[in-house]
């Protein structure tokens, strides 16, 4: 399967950084994934869970808001925890 690179970032520490198959975030107009070779796209973020699969393992973190970007198989979430 085909990965992307995801970054969360918030104001005090890298939450996570790393190769994942898909992320689905809480948008302002509703959740959506990302694959790979997604459209680019900037996006507020509302409060809710990111969910991200690496490998086999399902891994969730809760937001209270943010942004993101995604271009060219990168996604970088800059969120408030």
């Amino acid at each position: 399967m085909k990965e992307l690179h995801l970054r969360i970032v918030s104001p005090e520490r890298t939450v996570f950084e790393g190769q994942v198959a898909q992320v689905t975030l809480p948008g302002e107009a509703g959740r959506f994934q990302v694959l790979f070779n997604h459209a680019a796209l900037i996006s507020s973020l509302t409060e809710g869970d990111i969910r991200f699969t690496v490998g086999s393992e399902s891994r969730t973190v809760r937001i209270a808001g943010g942004f993101v970007e995604v271009n060219d198989n990168e996604t970088s979430v800059c969120a408030e925890l």
